[in-house]
């Protein structure tokens, strides 16, 4: 950046909001993939998973967009789930070119046994701050991310 005096300004890696987010967003990820671990599960088929319990969604498409993946993720992720027990895929029974997507019930388990270590996780980091602040954070990030897309 060049300053208006002409000279040049270094960047200030630290002064970087986007660093800050990235490097806090990798601590929580490895903390999380380490609990996950434990239950055979990446962060990813975690996410899909929650989105299928929790927000009842069905499809591949809704499922990328609440996680805010791709397409090809997705795919990906269902794939190693499927092929773990976990979910199920078929034929929608309302338009029979969609696909949807359904926890069998050694998915249910899996999820159930691995949901309290995640919230305990996510409560972990929840906890480095006061109410008032969390709720600020998460409408400050809402905001930095809205209209963007995977």
């Amino acid at each position: 950046m060049i300053r208006m005096d002409g000279t040049e300004q270094k960047f200030g890696l630290h002064d970087s909001a986007a660093h800050h987010i990235t490097r806090s967003a990798r601590l929580v990820e490895r903390r999380v993939e380490t609990v996950l671990r434990r239950f055979g599960l990446t962060r990813v088929e975690w996410c899909v998973l929650v989105a299928v319990v929790d927000e009842l969604k069905k499809n591949p498409s809704e499922i990328a967009d609440f996680i805010g993946i791709d397409r090809t993720a997705t795919s990906r992720a269902l794939r190693q789930l499927e092929t773990a027990g976990l979910i199920e895929r078929e034929m929608g029974r309302d338009d029979r070119r969609t696909t949807e997507v359904r926890l069998t019930e050694q998915g249910l388990t899996k999820y159930r046994a691995a949901l309290p270590m995640c919230r305990d996780t996510a409560q972990h980091f929840h906890n480095k701050l006061t109410l008032d602040e969390l709720a600020t954070l998460l409408d400050l990030l809402a905001r930095l991310t809205r209209d963007e897309h995977p």
